[in-house]
């Protein structure tokens, strides 16, 4: 609860950003995010979800989780920025740790991220931490959000997957190819 006031500024100042792709994002508020984060401290509490703030420089950008949503042995990464945290390999940062974290917890046997096809940015993180895409399923209710095209994109990492990639390939660190954008 120590991040409700950053947290509910960072939702509201990302509404235009998150709206396309999280339908619960239309309905925001202080009261929503109270709610939010008491949720996820039930869910750690009980080891059905492990949620973190993403930060950068003492600043809360966003937040990214681990939950059991996938079945015995599987765990689902999901996570959003602040429109001024993308494009610098945060995400990608925060995948990563979060699927090096996953993979410490007893009987986690894969990892996955489920993404909307339309939503590019999200394709573009898996990409990076060497995920394979394992299935592509239309969506019976169609899209849910307004950005979406109704078809849940599945990549996975199994905890082998993981261990085999060489050591330049595990690390995150910012490259070349996603230099640090100024401002």
């Amino acid at each position: 609860m120590s991040d409700l006031d950053a947290l509910d500024r960072t939702i509201h100042e990302s509404l235009d950003h998150l709206v396309p792709w999280m339908p619960r994002a239309s309905a925001p508020g202080r009261q929503h995010t109270t709610d939010f984060l008491a949720r996820n401290r039930e869910e750690w509490e009980n080891g059905q979800s492990f949620a973190y703030a993403i930060t950068s420089d003492a600043a809360v950008i966003g937040s990214c989780a681990l939950m059991r949503r996938i079945g015995p042995g599987g765990l689902d990464i999901g996570y959003w920025l602040h429109p001024h945290g993308t494009g610098r390999g945060l995400a990608t940062m925060a995948a990563a740790a979060l699927v090096r974290q996953g993979f410490q917890l007893a009987g986690i046997d894969r990892i996955e991220i489920h993404h909307d096809a339309a939503n590019s940015a999200s394709g573009a993180v898996v990409r990076r931490l060497g995920f394979t895409e394992v299935e592509r399923i239309p969506l019976a209710e169609g899209p849910v959000a307004p950005g979406e095209v109704g078809i849940d994109v599945i990549w996975r990492m199994t905890a082998d997957e993981w261990k085999a990639r060489p050591p330049k390939a595990a690390r995150t660190a910012r490259t070349a190819r996603h230099p640090r954008r100024a401002g």
